[in-house]
């Protein structure tokens, strides 16, 4: 996180604590007060105490599980910071036909997977008609299991044809609220206007809503992330995806550091005591982090781990960001070593769809 002219205070012991209680008791507090707690990583195991047990109170010590599939990595976008960005030539595209979506959630279904997650990039070739088609597929094959689509900025009318065919969750990061901020991060055709109509329109239609961000990006400061949490505060989203800036060799940020295990993991913690009832992953990025970083997610107050589903031949090619984790743990087929990494964290993955508490 570059920190710029920020100046921060740094809360006494007695101080952070009651911060704390009172950011658990009533779900906010004060710009400088969340100014303080980014700040400083000195109180982070009371936070991540404090946010372990309001996560408990509302899930217990149950993890759910997606099936992510990584159905195309063609991209109409151009964002300085990934990998399947248009500009990019040396990637290896690919897009998964109808035949093989169904049958990684077949498998995944096997598995005990009941939510599978179709993520790619906003490919041209990803027409409503084929959504729509292998939504309605796998709702009918596969009725008591949840259909999420990440599939970027789409017009209002396709989110709702996507609704009507059998979805219920969509995943749309704003990856930051500041205008100016957003416009450093992305090339003149995109909009950080049209991306927060997208979000409040998927609310309006009815969809479980994924919003979130990424800590340590180009540019960003303490003030950038307060106002991402002002605007999920001002959103309400069902589920909540923090991840860290990863650096990719063929961007044009291939040279900036990387974001930090310890700044995403506090913001686990903080976004757990704000938003009790949010469905908050440990993500991959933290595992490409750190080997123990999805556990450490987990302990900070997430309570969703999205393991692969993807075809193994296509998993390299979907390289958001530099080595990114598809093995271990973050494979689908080892659920097993997953679920034993787990159980002695104390929690355990259960076979649920995993609707957001009270939705």
């Amino acid at each position: 996180m570059t920190s710029g002219s920020d100046k921060y205070i740094v809360c006494g012991a007695n101080s952070v604590s009651s911060v704390i209680e009172e950011l658990k008791a009533t779900r906010t507090l004060s710009d400088p007060q969340l100014l303080n707690i980014l700040s400083t990583d000195k109180y982070d195991q009371e936070l991540f105490s404090a946010a372990d047990e309001v996560r408990r109170s509302v899930y217990g010590d149950r993890v759910f599980i997606r099936g992510l599939i990584e159905i195309t990595n063609y991209c109409r976008n151009d964002c300085y910071y990934c990998g399947i960005r248009r500009s990019n030539e040396q990637a290896e595209r690919y897009r998964l036909s109808a035949d093989e979506i169904f049958s990684c959630c077949q498998e995944g279904y096997a598995l005990g997977f009941r939510t599978f997650v179709l993520q790619g990039g906003e490919d041209a070739q990803c027409t409503d008609e084929f959504i729509c088609g292998v939504t309605a597929r796998l709702h009918d094959a596969f009725p008591d299991c949840a259909i999420t689509l990440s599939l970027g900025e789409r017009p209002e009318s396709s989110y709702r044809a996507m609704y009507s065919s059998g979805a219920r969750r969509y995943l749309l990061r704003h990856e930051t609220a500041d205008f100016a901020h957003y416009a450093k991060l992305h090339p003149s055709s995109m909009s950080l206007k049209n991306r927060m109509q997208c979000l409040s329109a998927l609310k309006k239609i009815g969809f479980q809503t994924g919003d979130g961000f990424m800590t340590g990006a180009p540019f960003q400061t303490a003030h950038h992330i307060v106002k991402d949490i002002r605007f999920m505060q001002a959103l309400s989203p069902d589920m909540i995806g923090i991840g860290p800036f990863i650096h990719h060799r063929a961007t044009p940020f291939a040279h900036c550091p990387d974001g930090t295990l310890s700044l995403t993991l506090r913001l686990i913690a903080i976004l757990r005591l704000m938003f009790p009832e949010a469905l908050i992953p440990s993500t991959t990025a933290l595992a490409t982090l750190c080997p123990e970083g999805l556990i450490l997610g987990l302990k900070a107050g997430a309570n969703v781990v999205m393991p692969n589903l993807s075809p193994r031949t296509v998993r390299k090619k979907y390289e958001l960001y530099e080595n990114k984790a598809h093995g271990g743990m973050e494979s689908a087929q080892e659920l097993d070593a997953l679920k034993e990494a787990v159980k002695e964290a104390g929690y355990k993955i259960v076979v649920d769809k995993g609707d957001r508490a009270g939705f």
